[in-house]
């Protein structure tokens, strides 16, 4: 995947992905010419006379442009497994479950070490073209079953986005340091269940709770303000532990 290096956008918020700085860029209101795409800020024109603000990429502008293959955890449910663990740039973590790649992407932006396993070829695949297109040099995928066990240690937290996420809590608490997080992610409430009865039966593990996450959007046009027809709803729930000794 050709990386993003610049992205336009109009007032109205329409945003224009740039990949290609020695060649102008055509879209539905003209062309802005490859000279003006080398400005890293500031305004530009097509010429029809549209006027375009011009940006340097941040990550979040890369990362909704990720390849999709299963479905991804959304930035709603990955805003609370990172406010609730506390992770930041001196945490070590290990993400199974793989999938896209969305959430180990998303670890990688903060965290000082990812590891990933995912068990399927083709989804490993595609995330670790993502994991390319994004530049991510702190990030470890395997194309590994966690259910086989754990190579890492003393690690600051473990996210399982699994079928059966129960099958791993022993080896998540060998893995953990001491205060580490594990979250397992899960679309039902059945592997919920089974999964917090695996941990209360862990005397190094304690349970902290299940929770979801409901994002609704608003329409603000003037004094007409209300909630979007359409919004994210349930996605999964997402159960919080800690490891509480070595």
């Amino acid at each position: 995947m050709q990386q993003i290096k610049r992205i336009l956008a109009t007032e109205d918020g329409k945003i224009f992905y740039v990949k290609d700085l020695n060649a102008d860029f055509h879209c539905q209101f003209g062309f802005v010419k490859k000279t003006d795409l080398k400005k890293k800020t500031g305004k530009v024109k097509t010429n029809t006379g549209k006027e375009l603000s011009i940006l340097s990429p941040s990550f979040i502008d890369c990362y909704k442009r990720i390849k999709r293959g299963p479905q991804i955890i959304p930035r709603k449910d990955i805003g609370f497994i990172v406010a609730e663990t506390g992770i930041d740039n001196k945490s070590k973590v290990l993400d199974a479950g793989t999938g896209s790649g969305a959430l180990t992407l998303f670890l990688a932006n903060i965290c000082k070490e990812v590891i990933s396993y995912e068990i399927r070829n083709d989804f490993y695949n595609i995330a670790k073209s993502n994991i390319e297109f994004l530049g991510m040099k702190n990030v470890k995928i395997y194309n590994k079953n966690i259910y086989d066990g754990i190579t890492e240690k003393n690690l600051d937290l473990i996210t399982l986005d699994l079928p059966e996420p129960w099958l791993a809590v022993k080896h998540a608490e060998k893995a953990l340091k001491a205060g580490g997080f594990l979250v397992s992610y899960s679309p039902t409430i059945p592997q919920v269940s089974d999964f917090v009865n695996e941990v209360k039966k862990n005397r190094k593990l304690f349970y902290i709770k299940t929770a979801e996450i409901i994002l609704r959007d608003w329409d603000v046009e003037g004094r007409k303000i209300r909630p979007k027809s359409e919004g994210i709803g349930h996605s999964g729930f997402m159960s919080l532990c800690r490891k509480t000794s070595s």
